[in-house]
Formats: structure tokens, sequence, C-alpha cells
């Protein structure tokens, strides 16, 4: 599998995987937390058609993956024309048109998808139940449904943290599981806020 190799040759030379597993997972924290929020905000404030949350929700997750698009494209391409324009200083010649500079541009384009896709992707599962609303018996559970998705997709980023870390899983899904009832908190405080 020639991709695969062409992959492996990006990672050796960038040393790309690292920063696409924290883009990964601060994203995909920021869409859960996030879509968290506005559903619980929208059940605070007492919405009651799931087309309006699901939409909100959608409009929130995109415009989390464009952010990231956006900052980890330009933040990516800063740092990769740095790290090749210090290296050609070093060198006294021209690198824009070898094997590195190659693997620097794919390695930008890679983190570029992974910054853009977590937060889209981890802000859809918990607002699923809304696009199948039909299906569930109330609104209610549809809610109901989303909060505990949403947990569990914290649960999971908590266990993975723990694996990077090196063990103390149960530690970083205290810390993510916080962080899902905080977000859960302020949006429910928004019915303390009606008038």
């Amino acid at each position: 599998m020639r991709w695969l190799d062409d992959l492996r040759e990006v990672e050796r030379l960038t040393h790309i995987s690292g920063i696409a597993r924290r883009y990964f997972v601060m994203n995909a924290f920021d869409g859960v937390v996030t879509v968290l929020g506005v559903v619980a905000g929208t059940w605070g404030a007492g919405v009651e058609e799931p087309r309006i949350v699901l939409l909100t929700g959608l409009g929130a997750s995109l415009a989390m993956a464009v952010s990231g698009v956006s900052g980890a494209w330009l933040s990516e391409t800063a740092e990769r024309d740095r790290t090749l324009g210090e290296l050609e200083h070093q060198l006294l010649t021209d690198l824009s048109d070898t094997r590195l500079a190659r693997a620097a541009r794919v390695a930008v384009w890679l983190v570029t998808l992974v910054d853009g896709a977590s937060p889209l992707l981890a802000g859809a599962l918990p607002l699923a139940p809304f696009a199948v609303g039909d299906l569930l018996p109330d609104l209610r559970s549809a809610y109901v449904a989303s909060g505990v998705l949403a947990g569990l997709e914290l649960v999971a980023l908590g266990v993975y943290l723990g694996r990077i870390g090196r063990g103390g899983g149960p530690r970083y899904v205290l810390f993510t599981l916080t962080a899902g009832v905080l977000a859960l908190a302020g949006g429910l405080s928004m019915r303390a806020c009606e008038p």
C-alpha cells in the first residue's frame, strides 16, 4: 500500500502524529462539551422543537470545524515554514522542492483535517437523538439520550487520555466528566435567567 508508506514517511520526517493526536483530543473535547452546553441550554430555555436543537448544535459544531481548519492550517503552515526556513538558513540551500518540504505540506493538511473534523464528528453524536426524534417517545427522551451520549464520549476521551498518559485513566475520566457537568449546569441555568 503506497499511501501507507507515504504516511509513514510523512510521520518520520515531520513527527506529526503527536500534534494530530493533541488536536484530535482537544477539538473532540471542545465539540462534545460545546454541544452538551447547547443542548442543556436549549432544554433550560424550554425549547420544544427538535429541529431547533439540532440546527443550533450543528451550527456550533460547524463553526468550531471552520475555526479548527482555519486555525490549524494557518498555525501549522507558519510553523512548518519557520522550521524549513531555519533549516535552509543552516544548510545554505533551498529545500522547497525536497521530500522534507513535501512531507511538511502533507502534514499541514493532515493536521488541518483532524482539527476540523474532530469537533464536527464529536458534536454530531449527542445531536443524533434530535435527528431521529420521531423514533423516541418524547422530546425529553431526546434530551436525556443526548446527555448520555455526550457523557459516553467524555468517558471515552478520558480513557483514551489515560492510555496516552500511561495510566491514570480514572483521573482523566473524572476531569472530562467534570467539564461535561459544568457545561450541563451552565446550560441548565438558562432557566434561571428567564424573566
